[in-house]
């Protein structure tokens, strides 16, 4: 095999591999972006531990039919770049959609979500959902109303006590 093709084999399992092993991915096109809004783009998303990366669309249509997400094959027309989250579901459909409102030329084309093609609508919907610290949050808010309630109808009983004894 010729150098050439084994760099490109080595490209299309890199990219089969970031898509098995990613949450979610978001492709987006960044077409009239500046450099310096790509830069900006791109810190944000290293910040929030996400790969963002530009691949050739031949090269991720052999990756995505290689982890049967074929689907995936329609999004991936003109310039596109990539963006894997192996930890957080969440935050790379909230990062491109928040900088996708602020700068009109970077456009959400498609995204998988845990494994399952997402269209664009799913990855927005994904992207008005509040992060994990606030869905933990709320959760913990929840868990503990019953024991807040609990404790202050306690409280009014023993204050209640307190007066009918003095």
């Amino acid at each position: 095999m010729s150098h050439a093709v084994e760099q490109k084999v080595q490209i299309v399992n890199e990219i089969a591999g970031k898509l098995r092993e990613s949450k979610s991915t978001v492709v987006v096109d960044y077409r009239g972006l500046s450099v310096a809004e790509v830069t900006e783009l791109r810190k944000q998303l290293r910040e929030a531990g996400i790969d963002f990366k530009v691949y050739k669309n031949s090269l991720t249509r052999r990756a995505a039919e290689q982890v049967e997400l074929a689907g995936l094959n329609d999004a991936l027309t003109g310039p596109n770049a990539i963006a894997f989250s192996n930890e957080d579901v969440v935050a790379p459909a909230k990062i491109l959609n928040d900088f996708a409102k602020k700068h009109e030329a970077l456009e959400i084309k498609a995204g998988v979500i845990e494994g399952n093609i997402a269209t664009l609508e799913e990855v927005k919907a994904l992207a008005d959902l509040p992060s994990r610290e606030g869905l933990l949050s709320m959760l913990l808010s929840v868990l503990q109303a019953p024991i807040r309630n609990l404790a202050l109808v306690t409280k009014a009983v023993a204050e209640q006590k307190e007066e009918q004894g003095a």
